[in-house]
């Protein structure tokens, strides 16, 4: 009996949900913006999230000219779909509202090689090309092991090496990525201005001054503030109610 309480509380959550999700898209499509946005956010308050939801989220506050949700829900929408090039061009449109213009300064060196290879796939790429590498090794190991001739059993002896050299790569990318993931902690400045501080105290000096819709990254949390890094290399402590971060 309580299985079929739970099934049916989960069948309704979700058909209400898909509901919401339909009627916010009906009134954005009537330029209802307002509107529509009250109707995506019942849906994340019934817990259900897609990259298409935060996506029409960040279209109606971007249509709003609302430069920090509009950002954030485009790098929520990111977060689920990395490789979605319609949401990267709606960002860069974004992007356009924000006063800060905060240079992007690129890795270099070895780190950089490595990072520009793994970040080629999503770490769930990687995960299933080693699945399928394994297959083919798995394949090449029978082929061998039952394989009557000479020349043959060289192909699948070498074809066995080759593939557990790239299955080793694409697991090692994988869990790179997945580590970088995990260890990066983007966040967007929602308050209109925010002093970026050189100690988590307000009496300490300003090391710069950040405006709505910029982008940081959070290094560390002590007590209400929180340490962050910007693009450019930048750090120092913000107040934690003057960002939020996309990852949450």
């Amino acid at each position: 009996m309580k299985k079929i309480i739970f099934i049916f509380l989960l069948t309704t959550q979700f058909f209400f949900a898909q509901s919401g999700f339909d009627k916010g898209n009906y009134l954005y499509q009537k330029g209802r913006y307002e509107e529509a946005i009250k109707e995506y956010e019942s849906v994340l308050a019934s817990k259900q999230h897609s990259a298409e939801l935060y996506f029409n989220l960040g279209n109606c506050y971007y249509k709003l000219n609302k430069v920090a949700p509009a950002i954030y829900n485009y790098e929520k929408a990111l977060v689920l779909n990395p490789d979605d090039a319609v949401i990267q061009n709606n960002l860069k449109f974004a992007h356009k509202m924000q006063i800060d213009e905060i240079k992007d300064i690129p890795t270099v060196g070895f780190s950089k090689m490595i990072h520009d290879f793994t970040s080629i796939f999503h770490y769930n790429t990687w995960a299933w090309i080693s699945v399928g590498l394994s297959v083919l090794f798995l394949v090449f190991f029978i082929g061998y092991y039952f394989s009557q001739v000479t020349l043959s059993k060289r192909i699948f002896f070498i074809g066995m090496f080759v593939l557990l050299f790239l299955l080793l790569m694409s697991v090692s990318a994988a869990i790179s990525e997945k580590n970088d993931f995990e260890n990066e902690k983007p966040a967007i400045v929602f308050a209109e201005m925010t002093l970026v501080k050189s100690e988590p105290q307000k009496a300490s000096n300003t090391v710069i001054t950040l405006h709505e819709g910029t982008k940081v990254f959070v290094i560390e949390t002590l007590d209400n503030w929180k340490k962050i890094q910007l693009t450019d290399g930048t750090e120092g402590w913000i107040e934690k109610t003057a960002i939020k971060e996309v990852k949450n």
